[in-house]
C-alpha cells in the first residue's frame, strides 16, 4: 500500500537544508556599482549569498581536469578487457595467434572513442552507463566484426552470436564497475549553484538525490549578487566567486541571454564546467528534441498521439516480461508468502481499488506489507481532506510488519502487480497507479498521468520514489506520458534495479 506526503522528511529535509545553511563566512561586501535593471527584473529582489562549509582549494599539483581523466583512464581499462576477450575468443576459433588478438585492445579502445565512449561523461551533468548502451552494442558488433573479417578463417555467423550478447553485458558491467571505482577514489565536484527560489532548491535536492552526479554542494548565490560580481571593476570578485569551484549550476529563471554569455566566459577562463538548468519544467517541458532552423534553435513539443505501433510492441513486451517474471520467481514467491504467514498469520496478498488507464478503477494485487487493518486504521492517521496534495506517505508508518519493512526496502510486495500486467490493467513501465480516493482528488492538470495504464515501475521509482515533491512526481511523469517509447521503458526498467538497491525515499 502506497502513501504518499508533500515535502520531504525530516531526514532529506535537514541534508537539504545543510545545502542552504551558512557554516563560513559570508563574501565580502562588493562595492562595484550594478548595472540598472528593469523594474520587474527578479534581481530586485537579492537572496543572500550562503555557503555550506569553507571552499575548497584547488590543489597547485593537480591538473584542471583530472577528475575526468582519471574516468577516463578507468573506462578505457574496462574497454580493454573486453576487447582483449573478443579477441582472444575469435582468435581461438580461427586458429590466430595470440599476438594478433593483444591488437584487438587498442582498435577496441580507439573505436570507443570514435563513438564518443570517453567524452559523455564530461559534457553532461549526469550520465550512466545505462545511457550509453546504444554505442556499446555498435562498439561490440563493430569490434567482433572487424576481429572476423581480419581472421585467417572464415567465422561462423554462430560464432559471431555467441561472441557479441555476453561482450555487451561484459562492458556494460566493466563500465559501471569503473564508474563506481571512479566516484569512491575520486572527490566530488566542488558546485556552486548560482539561483534562489524553487529552480535552485530543485537542483540542490537533485544533487543530493543522485550520489551518481557526483557534485558537493559548496555555495549558493542570489542571482543579484553573482551579477554584481561579473560586472566588477576587473576581475577579483569573480576569482573569489569561482575560487575552488568546479561546477557552477545557474537555476534562476530570469536569467537574460547577456547575463548568460558573461558567466559563460567567466567561467571558460577560469576553467569551471557551466550547466543551466531550464526554466521549461511540467506541462512547459518540451520532448528531448532540438531542431535547428538556419541560426534559429527550435525546441519541439510532443502534441501527438502514441503510434499504435508502439502501443503493440509496449503490449507484446509487457506480456513476455510479466510472464517469465511470473514463471522465474515463483520460488520467491512461495517463500515471501511462507515469511508473511510466519510473520502474523494473515493473508499473503493486499487488495486495493486503483485508479487505472482513464480512471477506470481495477483491484491491484501487492503482498501484504502491513497490518490486516491497516485500511480501517487509516482516517485516524491522515485527514484526506486537508492534505495540500492529492498524495501523501507517512513516515514513519506504525502499520507496517517487520516482513513488510523487508518487502518494501526491496520493492518486494510489488511482485504481484504482474498478474494486473498480463490481464491488461497495467504496464511494466508507467505512472504508479494511484488510489481511487486520491484521484478523485486531482485538478484537471493531475489527469493527464491517468492517461496511460499505471506500471509496475516508473519515473517516479527511478528519480527518489518518496522523496518526490508532487510537484517533481508530476513533472517526471509529463515527461513519461509525453514522450512513451520501448526504449525509454527500457532505459527505466533498467533504471530500476539500482534506484531499488540505494532504497531512496523506500518506507
Amino acid at each position: 500500500m502506497e502513501r504518499y506526503e508533500q515535502g520531504r522528511e525530516p531526514g532529506f529535509a535537514g541534508r537539504a537544508e545543510a545545502a542552504r545553511s551558512a557554516d563560513g563566512p559570508p563574501p565580502r561586501p562588493l562595492t562595484p556599482p550594478v548595472p540598472a535593471l528593469p523594474a520587474d527584473d527578479p534581481l530586485d529582489h537579492p537572496a543572500p549569498a550562503a555557503a555550506t562549509r569553507p571552499r575548497p582549494t584547488r590543489l597547485a599539483s593537480r591538473p584542471r581536469w583530472w577528475r575526468d581523466r582519471r574516468r577516463r583512464r578507468l573506462l578505457a581499462v574496462a574497454d580493454a578487457t573486453v576487447a582483449a576477450g573478443i579477441g582472444v575468443v575469435i582468435a581461438g576459433v580461427a586458429g590466430a595467434p595470440a599476438w594478433w588478438a593483444v591488437a584487438a585492445v587498442p582498435a577496441g579502445v580507439v573505436l570507443a572513442k570514435m563513438l564518443g565512449l570517453y567524452d559523455a561523461d564530461h559534457r553532461a551533468i549526469r550520465h550512466l552507463t545505462v545511457d550509453e548502451v546504444p554505442a556499446i552494442v555498435v562498439w561490440c558488433a563493430a569490434l567482433a566484426i572487424a576481429c572476423a573479417l581480419l581472421a585467417p578463417e572464415t567465422i561462423s555467423v554462430a560464432t559471431f552470436a555467441l561472441v557479441v550478447p555476453p561482450a555487451i553485458g561484459l562492458a556494460a558491467g566493466l563500465r559501471a564497475i569503473a564508474r563506481v571505482v571512479w566516484r569512491r577514489t575520486t572527490p566530488p565536484e566542488s558546485t556552486l549553484v548560482v539561483g534562489t527560489g524553487e529552480p535552485a532548491e530543485a537542483i540542490a535536492r537533485k544533487i543530493v538525490l543522485f550520489p551518481d552526479m557526483h557534485l558537493e554542494l559548496t555555495s549558493t548565490h542570489g542571482p543579484a549578487d553573482h551579477l554584481e560580481r561579473i560586472n566588477g571593476d576587473g576581475n577579483g570578485s569573480i576569482d573569489e566567486a569561482l575560487s575552488g569551484i568546479d561546477r557552477v549550476v545557474l537555476a534562476w529563471s530570469g536569467a537574460s541571454p547577456a547575463f548568460v554569455r558573461r558567466l559563460l566566459e567567466h567561467c571558460r577562463r577560469h576553467e569551471v564546467k557551466l550547466s543551466v538548468v531550464s526554466p521549461f519544467r511540467g506541462h512547459a517541458r518540451p520532448a528531448m528534441r532540438l531542431s535547428q532552423v538556419a541560426d534559429l534553435p527550435v525546441l519541439e513539443y510532443n502534441t501527438w498521439d502514441v503510434p499504435r505501433s508502439t502501443a503493440a510492441l509496449k503490449r507484446g513486451f509487457d506480456v513476455v516480461i510479466s510472464g517469465l517474471t511470473l514463471a522465474v520467481l515463483a520460488p520467491l514467491f512461495a517463500a515471501v508468502a511462507v515469511a508473511i504467514k510466519f510473520d502474523d498469520g494473515g493473508p499473503v496478498f493486499f487488495r486495493q481499488r486503483r485508479a487505472g488507464r482513464n480512471g477506470k478503477p481495477f483491484t491491484m494485487f501487492k503482498f501484504r506489507s502491513m497490518d490486516v487493518d491497516a485500511e480501517q486504521r487509516l482516517p485516524g492517521l491522515v485527514d484526506l481532506d486537508a492534505l495540500p496534495a492529492p498524495m501523501f506517505k507517512l513516515r514513519p508508518d506504525p502499520r507496517i510488519t517487520r516482513v513488510g519493512r523487508i518487502l518494501r526496502r526491496f520493492s518486494l510486495d510489488e511482485l504481484p502487480q504482474s498478474i494486473n500486467v498480463l490481464k491488461g490493467e497495467m504496464s511494466l513501465v508507467g505512472p504508479r497507479p494511484e488510489e481511487v480516493l486520491i484521484a478523485d482528488r486531482y485538478q484537471a492538470e493531475h489527469r493527464f498521468r491517468l492517461a496511460v495504464k499505471p506500471g509496475v515501475t516508473g519515473p517516479m521509482q527511478v528519480f527518489g520514489r518518496g522523496e518526490l515533491s508532487f510537484e517533481e512526481r508530476m513533472a517526471v511523469e509529463i515527461d513519461y506520458v509525453e514522450n512513451i517509447s520501448i526504449t525509454r521503458d527500457l532505459w527505466l526498467l533498467a533504471q530500476t534495479i539500482p534506484a531499488v538497491v540505494r532504497g531512496t525515499g523506500a518506507s
